[in-house]
């Protein structure tokens, strides 16, 4: 086809292209702005402000693992160990430190238990002694024999009116790490419900929190699925059946389930401080509507639009594949592979040997003096050497063999299932082959010789490393007076 010709036909090619693709573009943007666009402004203004499960789960670092932080610096606390091992002296100091980290950790309660004397200190005052047969100090003999360093617990806070508490109880042990009591702080539950509330407020999604064996453990003062509340197990919410039978406990991730005629997008958190999992859940509430009917649509356009694209694509791709495969994998000048198309023969030859395993060796060849010949015979000449030379090297190598120009005057060949020996014959067949030849050039006789490196491939080389001893070998083939091979071979074939 003439260049000109050529040059219309492509250009009406992509004038055509870009027409349809532009066309099918407006079309999807202006069906979808139509369809969703009192949808989406709703969304944006209601729902999509930036909220996300790491938003909440920020808050909740803040407002409910920080009793947990406190806890914890008691438990170390030099003050209270000491006061604890000089004999629980004065207690008003142990209710004064109390009511110091209660008012200034902004915690509901703080409490000591001491295990030498039994005694509930509060920063209050003294509030009782242990008693393990009384059934509401059961907790303090659950909490001293158990091996996790502290717990978190829902209990009725004696100090306060049997107000409902979260509180969290931490071992506490002294210099030589023998058990001495437990310290902790408390939140009321009412005070996480209003948290809970406002992150619900705030965020405009449902929020609660579910223990590892599934059970509702706070909610919101509605409470949570379907106004489920505390101590609900979530197989005993129909609401929840489909999400259920994919997920029978709680599972970190997104996740995405049907009740009734909603659809909810859900995502599961798990706190490993609380040993909890947060659930966030967003109400579809038909807010999703418009923007799908617009989706379908859209998609239908593009589907069509792909099918014109990839017909006339298919037809440019078979016109001009062979070309574009050739120039891409063949040297212009010698016709043989170049070093994109060695990459790949050559990373397939490494794994294959590998796998099997079988023997490789690389030969990296070098023209001697060709440097001189271009200066006195001219690049015409270097050129025409270059391409008798690669006529050389496919007469004395295998069709299973790897040829490539690796640049310049340089060559890499690749030998498959070659021991040492049969390696070294096929080099210095290259060479006496090219030390014999009469190079010719516009009936000019021209004669070269070449140095040859070889490396074998011994366990656990890459092409890298194998063509590095190559270049090795062939340089100590030049520094001894070129014309010959030199080796980078082990003593012992590679297996």
């Amino acid at each position: 086809m003439p260049l000109r010709s050529a040059m219309l036909s492509q250009r009406s090619l992509l004038l055509a292209l870009l027409l349809l693709l532009g066309c099918g573009f407006f079309a999807t943007s202006l069906i979808s702005y139509f369809s969703s666009r009192s949808s989406i402004r709703d969304h944006i203004i209601n729902t999509e402000l930036p909220l996300t499960s790491d938003n909440v789960y920020s808050e909740i670092q803040k407002d409910l693992i920080h009793p947990i932080v406190v806890s914890s610096m008691m438990a170390q606390d030099t003050f209270l160990r000491d006061w604890v091992l000089a004999g629980e002296h004065d207690s008003s100091l142990i209710t004064r430190y109390l009511g110091e980290v209660a008012r200034r950790q902004q915690a509901y309660t703080a409490f000591f238990v001491s295990d030498a004397s039994a005694t509930y200190y509060q920063a209050k005052g003294v509030l009782k002694q242990i008693n393990p047969q009384d059934q509401r100090d059961r907790w303090y003999l659950r909490v001293r024999d158990m091996q996790a360093p502290y717990e978190i617990n829902v209990d009725l806070d004696l100090a306060n009116q049997d107000a409902l508490t979260l509180f969290v109880n931490y071992k506490v042990f002294d210099y030589q790490q023998r058990f001495i009591g437990v310290t902790g702080t408390g939140l009321t539950v009412a005070s996480v419900v209003r948290l809970i509330d406002d992150y619900q407020k705030r965020y405009q999604r449902e929020v609660y929190f579910v223990d590892a064996q599934g059970r509702l453990v706070l909610t919101g003062s509605a409470g949570g699925p379907k106004g489920a509340h505390a101590g609900t197990a979530l197989k005993d919410i129909p609401a929840l059946a489909s999400l259920l039978a994919r997920m029978p406990t709680p599972v970190s991730g997104s996740h995405e389930y049907s009740s009734d005629t909603d659809n909810h997008f859900l995502n599961v958190r798990l706190i490993p401080e609380l040993n909890w999992y947060l659930f966030v859940d967003k109400h579809d509430a038909g807010a999703l509507d418009g923007p799908r009917q617009s989706l379908y649509l859209n998609l239908v356009i593009c589907a069509v639009i792909t099918l014109v694209v990839l017909s006339l694509l298919n037809a440019m791709i078979r016109r001009h594949q062979d070309s574009i495969q050739e120039l891409a994998t063949l040297d212009s000048l010698t016709g043989l592979p170049n070093r994109r198309a060695f990459d790949l023969l050559a990373a397939q030859a490494l794994q294959e040997a590998e796998r099997e395993p079988l023997p490789l060796v690389a030969l990296l060849i070098d023209l001697d003096h060709f440097k001189q010949l271009n200066d006195t015979h001219g690049h015409l000449a270097g050129d025409e050497v270059l391409r008798q030379f690669a006529r050389v090297l496919e007469g004395c190598l295998r069709q299973a063999d790897i040829i490539c120009r690796w640049g310049g005057e340089e060559f890499i060949v690749l030998l498959k299932e070659a021991n040492t020996a049969a390696a070294f014959a096929v080099a210095e067949k290259i060479r006496e082959r090219t030390e014999q030849l009469r190079f010719d050039f516009a009936g000019q006789p021209l004669q070269l010789t070449v140095s040859i490196g070889l490396s074998t491939r011994q366990r656990g080389d890459t092409l890298h490393s194998l063509i590095a001893l190559a270049d090795h070998a062939l340089y100590r083939a030049k520094q001894s007076g070129r014309n010959r091979v030199c080796s980078e071979i082990p003593r012992s074939d590679p297996p």
